[in-house]
């Protein structure tokens, strides 16, 4: 579903030269599976799904998405795929229902489809009671919702969620990971970004674990586990990073 191969983006910087933000990045989604790209901030994980996304272009390497190419099929790709982030950026004037149509429309949705959707999506996600609130009198957890909603409307088969429960109080981020949930056993083919290692191990088939734009290792839960020899992830994570740094002429050695 996604086939991501030898991904490299890099920026050229005044100061620093070339300046690579992800760098020979490869791993596979199928459909029916969660897979987690875990990571502190600025270890990469934006940067690339922002390219599978088709918001930025590849410096070199190839992204597919269900068979199309995020450089010369675009279009395809968008029509395929649902963002999620933890930057709302809901409208102050739009209710929550003319945001999630106006997306619908943005897709070519008919109106009858539409509305078909939307009467679903808002009973899914709990968003009946706040259908005509404007953004600018929504809480944090009613964006975050309306966010999700404009991404599931076309029922895309691949989703990207991107610290999707940033700045979420507990509730409202327990719903949101019972919604993820529900749209793997939906078949449907998805990318969770995250820096929260509880997050990971309750949600996700397969890991990647990124630092400095690269990915260090691979695997179920229990892969990297055994492979490394920790039982929690924590311990498991930082060993992997300990274990990069203690080799600064062999940046980005995978430790598989």
């Amino acid at each position: 579903m996604i086939e991501v191969s030898e991904l490299t983006k890099t920026y050229s910087d005044l100061h620093r030269g070339t300046f690579v933000a992800v760098d020979r990045v490869s791993f596979r989604v199928a459909p029916g599976e969660i897979f987690g790209l875990l990571g502190a901030n600025g270890a990469g994980k934006t940067t690339v799904l922002r390219i599978i996304s088709t918001v930025l272009r590849p410096t070199s390497g190839t992204v597919r998405v269900r068979g199309y190419d995020v450089v010369t099929q675009p279009f395809e790709v968008r029509s395929r795929i649902g963002f999620v982030s933890n930057n709302t950026a809901i409208y102050d004037r739009m209710t929550a229902k003319e945001m999630v149509e106006f997306f619908g429309k943005l897709h070519g949705m008919s109106n009858d489809h539409l509305a078909e959707r939307i009467e679903t999506l808002f009973t899914q996600l709990r968003m009946t009671e706040f259908r005509d609130c404007p953004g600018s009198k929504m809480s944090t957890g009613m964006k975050q919702k309306v966010s999700i909603a404009r991404a599931l409307i076309h029922d895309p088969p691949v989703l990207v969620f991107d610290e999707a429960t940033l700045g979420l109080d507990v509730m409202v981020a327990r719903n949101l990971l019972a919604v993820v949930r529900s749209l793997r056993d939906a078949g449907k083919c998805l990318i969770f970004s995250t820096h929260i290692m509880s997050e990971v191990e309750r949600l996700c088939d397969h890991i990647a674990i990124m630092h400095d734009g690269r990915i260090l290792d691979t695997g179920t839960l229990e892969q990297l586990q055994t492979r490394h020899g920790q039982d929690a992830l924590e311990e498991l994570f930082f060993s992997l990073i300990s274990k990069y740094e203690s080799v600064p002429d062999e940046k980005g050695v995978s430790f598989v």
